[in-house]
């Protein structure tokens, strides 16, 4: 089976043998095209075809052909390309989407509701760092109970190591990885093991080296907004038609020649956007008429400002456009009842975190309209409550969560085994779908660190900034301190962050894949069955300061319950929920006791029956 996307711009091959060029160069008056690779390349001029398009049809470029485009003293690549062997700063390389032959024709994607998300960097899950290795991992996923992959950005950034969110040409996988066969094929291997494969793209900046767009269309970018990675993409203002158009294409191009099943929209609080409907609404509403009739197609974002018009449903509970957002609230109320910090935005859930964690699993966000003090009063989030549990991605950790972090530690390394045991329960047994970060299922002794590789100016002034960025914390005011931060385009802190297979067979990190792998086939054979349906959220409260109590109606009326002693000593006595045991840890003995005291960092979830 043949798959391809059709795109106005970019290098398309064509049925008679012959590629079309076309470029949006709003900012130049001539544009020559360079064909072939070596010291006397062909040039051609292309035609100008009015609102800042050129084109030109070339009889002699194939696919692995090597173009790029001239303006005057500029050389550069295409920004759709779709392949940039030489980096970001080299020729493009024609590339026919028709010579790969799927093998998964029968493949139409999974439901959400069965969705167990697993995160991961192509560069170092594996110790060759590429999309090929990463197959052989597969079979390890599927028997830990994973159901979908989310591969942090592929898109071809400067340099052999980034973490992909300094991505500049958004169509190319970077080569580090490998060719785009290769990854076709890593997600053609996922299918055939039943497993969903996300991308995580990034629409809201262009990194900072090896983006040629201001020179040739600056109305790429709107100056009037800005990001914090510099002037936005220009998505409300003159030219942003083309604009827009180009990361609505570059959606249904992962999807539909990649098959892909969905995206991760990273940072969309990022996006200024003054049209109605904004793109991320326009870009939920292309996949959903487009792929998404066909297969099951997920969109996830990433939204600080807890907006919740993105994850409304239908009658029958079907996303209208994103499926999910991922849960930051949950991450941060979890880590302090685990670790005890309270630094920067976590000041947010301090005085109250159980309380909080309470809200997220029941209701979705934490602020919902409240004031945070993080952002200095300002009101955040909207009312979520009437959202089921579906919408809001969980997790523990993520790239975020441990990468930012200074020294890149894991919640390992950070918690309490005890404390960590039972906030793993309470994640793999609630409705929301559950996401991993890669390695935390057997505990990897690795950090996840900052990495990239830029020129020598901007290497040094990001390991600068990287470093000041910590001074404001007591544990780094010491320069000695922050001189032990790791050099983020140093290759031995890109090396430090892959994980370590061996240890999966190693104590302790054997018993913690045991528990992930034993909670997961808990989840698949006793939840999952159950989720479809769901219409809105549960219900909570704090009992004796430590002790939270989750409702929710499933599907198909049955009800979930969790009750949690979230302390390092035992609870006054309460009266355990109704229902049937699912799960209990530390494990307990059969008593109907209707009223007892729980242990120390004690989880248990009933369910009761639809019938009673």
């Amino acid at each position: 089976m043949k798959r391809r996307h059709a795109m106005p711009f970019g290098a398309e091959t064509l049925s008679d043998g012959r590629t079309r060029f076309r470029l949006w160069a709003p900012g130049i008056k001539a544009l020559t095209l360079e064909v072939g690779a070596g010291p006397t390349p062909s040039r051609t001029s292309m035609t100008s075809v009015g609102e800042g398009w050129f084109e030109t049809v070339a009889a002699d470029a194939p696919a692995g052909t090597r173009y790029a485009f001239l303006a005057g003293e500029l050389h550069f690549p295409d920004p759709a390309s779709r392949s940039n062997p030489g980096d970001v700063h080299q020729p493009s390389m024609v590339v026919d989407p028709l010579a790969f032959d799927w093998k998964d024709g029968s493949w139409i994607g999974r439901p959400w509701e069965e969705a167990v998300i697993y995160e991961l960097h192509i560069g170092t899950f594996t110790p060759e760092g590429t999309f090929a290795a990463a197959i052989e991992r597969l079979d390890y996923l599927a028997e830990l109970g994973v159901t979908a992959l989310e591969i942090m950005p592929v898109a071809d950034f400067p340099g052999e190591r980034n973490w992909g969110y300094d991505g500049v040409l958004p169509f190319a996988p970077d080569t580090a990885y490998g060719k785009p066969e290769d990854l076709k094929r890593l997600i053609e291997q996922a299918h055939l093991r039943g497993l969903m494969v996300f991308l995580d793209v990034v629409y809201n900046h262009f990194g900072p080296e090896g983006n040629y767009l201001n020179a040739y269309a600056p109305q790429f970018f709107n100056p009037k907004h800005h990001t914090p990675w510099g002037a936005a993409i220009n998505f409300d203002a003159d030219g942003s038609r083309t604009v827009r158009d180009f990361f609505i294409h570059n959606a249904l191009y992962w999807i539909e020649e990649y098959r892909f099943d969905g995206l991760r929209l990273d940072a969309v609080h990022a996006i200024t956007d003054d049209t109605d409907p904004d793109i991320v609404t326009e870009l939920a509403r292309a996949v959903r008429a487009g792929p998404g009739r066909e297969r099951h197609v997920h969109l996830i974002l990433e939204n600080d400002r807890n907006q919740s018009h993105y994850l409304v449903r239908d009658t029958a509970s079907r996303p209208l456009q994103a499926s999910a957002q991922w849960n930051d609230d949950i991450h941060h109320a979890f880590h302090i009842l685990t670790t005890g910090e309270t630094d920067g935005y976590y000041e947010d859930y301090a005085a109250r975190p159980l309380w909080y964690l309470g809200r997220t699993l029941a209701e979705g966000f934490a602020y919902q309209g409240e004031r945070s003090p993080h952002r200095d009063g300002a009101l955040r989030g909207d009312n979520s409550a009437h959202l089921p549990a579906a919408a809001f991605v969980s997790f523990l950790q993520t790239h975020d969560q441990v990468g930012n972090r200074a020294l890149g530690e894991r919640l390992c390394a950070l918690a309490e085994p005890e404390a960590l045991r039972a906030s793993v329960a309470c994640l793999l047994l609630a409705p929301s779908p559950p996401m991993l970060f890669m390695g935390e299922e057997y505990a990897a002794s690795t950090p996840f660190q900052f990495f990239c590789d830029f020129g020598p100016e901007l290497a040094a002034a990001v390991t600068r900034g990287r470093r000041q960025e910590f001074a404001r914390f007591a544990r780094f005011s010491d320069p000695a301190a922050q001189a032990a931060i790791p050099d983020p385009n140093d290759p031995a802190t890109f090396a430090a962050s892959k994980l370590r297979w061996d240890e999966i067979k190693l104590a302790p990190h054997a018993e913690w894949l045991a528990l992930h792998r034993e909670l997961l086939a808990l989840r698949r054979r006793v939840v999952v069955p159950r989720l479809a349906g769901m219409q809105t959220g549960g219900t909570f409260r704090i009992e004796h300061e430590s002790v939270l109590r989750v409702q929710w109606a499933l599907g198909e009326g049955s009800r979930l319950h969790l009750i949690a002693n979230f302390a390092a000593s035992a609870s006054a006595p309460v009266a355990f929920p109704p229902g049937d045991v699912v799960y209990a840890i530390p494990p307990q003995n059969k008593s109907r006791a209707k009223q007892r005291a729980l242990p120390p960092w004690f989880v248990a979830y009933t369910l009761e029956s639809a019938h009673g």
